[in-house]
């Protein structure tokens, strides 16, 4: 089976070919990094016109690397939800059309699933059950994966999640647009004792994240400080060392709590070597294997959607010909393959 996968949630435009023998055949990437970069962050109508004109391109160009045509395609894959309305619209649409005219089954993917299941697109993928940190644009949660749409959520972010809070730090710091990879790097230039920033709802039991408060901290600490390169370095190096810190003790609570020793990190944050280091060390003491896909594939990309895909068209699932997406989708709603 060969599917096409495309992913258009928010602004990155992915397209990608995944085989159920040979695994990934085939993907390209569009982001519109510079798009936005213009206005500080995402507009969702001008993300959506350029899905409109990257989409059919990249599919075309997709196909092209394979070495595919239209005739090889066994089926389609692409994000329903949760995302920008406008931005899945047009995959989605684009998706159906293409299904139907080449009269290939189609299903609609869950954008979180989609990062959830990329550490399996590698060459040693872990195993079920395991633990997954999904830390993803707007979406930090941990949740217990029993097996594809197994899915039960063991606590998310309440307010900001830990990609947004790293957006607006960096936006607060005047470090541009996207903030998160910048804040990162000028973090690796601070001093890690100039100041100490809280580590939110780790003095409490539970496994929920809440992340505004130390965004505001930030700030607070910002107009109190000489306000010189070096302090900026410095509270970069602060807030990056409490959210990972939060992170890494969030997720050995849900290994302890459910006696598992397999822990996957996906979505753009997983990205972060500060905190791909802090699990790798936390992991190691509680005897615990952590799993990452390449960094290329923790940002939003089409592999995992094709991927996905594949799983449940294999399955036998198959949506109708109604395009349906959804801003808000909760993982357990999802049909168990």
């Amino acid at each position: 089976m060969l599917v096409l996968g495309v992913e258009s949630s928010c602004d990155e435009t992915g397209v990608a070919l995944v085989d159920a023998h040979q695994g990934l055949i085939a993907h390209e990437l569009y982001s519109q990094v510079e798009l936005h970069a213009e206005y500080g962050g995402v507009v969702p109508e001008l993300a959506s016109r350029d899905h409109i004109r990257k989409t059919l391109p990249l599919i075309r160009q997709t196909l092209a690397d394979a070495g595919k045509q239209a005739t090889d395609i066994s089926g389609i894959s692409y994000t329903a939800g949760p995302g920008l309305m406008g931005a899945l619209l047009v995959g989605a649409s684009i998706a159906r059309s293409l299904a139907w005219a080449w009269q290939v089954p189609a299903i609609g993917i869950h954008h979180m699933e989609g990062h959830l299941l990329a550490p399996m697109l590698e060459d040693s993928p872990p195993e079920f059950p395991f633990i997954a940190l999904l830390v993803s644009g707007g979406h930090s949660m941990l949740v217990q994966v029993s097996g594809v749409g197994q899915y039960q959520i063991l606590g998310e972010s309440l307010d900001d999640a830990a990609g947004e809070a790293f957006d607006k730090t960096a936006k607060l710091l005047d470090l541009g647009y996207p903030g998160g990879p910048a804040l990162a790097k000028l973090a690796t230039q601070g001093n890690a004792d100039a100041y100490h920033f809280p580590r939110p709802m780790t003095d409490r039991p539970g496994l929920d994240f809440s992340f505004s408060g130390l965004k505001t901290f930030a700030l607070n600490t910002w107009q109190n400080s000489p306000q010189n390169e070096q302090a900026r370095a410095d509270i970069a190096r602060a807030f990056q060392d409490a959210v990972v810190d939060t992170l890494a003790i969030k997720c050995r609570r849900a290994l302890q709590q459910t006696n598992l020793r397999r822990l996957i990190v996906a979505g753009g944050v997983g990205a972060n070597l500060h905190l791909r280091q802090k699990l790798k060390d936390d992991c190691k003491k509680l005897n615990a294997e952590v799993y990452y896909p390449r960094p290329e594939f923790c940002t939003d990309n089409g592999a995992m959607i094709a991927y996905a895909g594949m799983l449940r068209l294999q399955a036998g699932q198959v949506d109708d010909l109604a395009i349906r997406t959804r801003a808000r989708w909760s993982l357990e709603e999802l049909e168990v393959v």
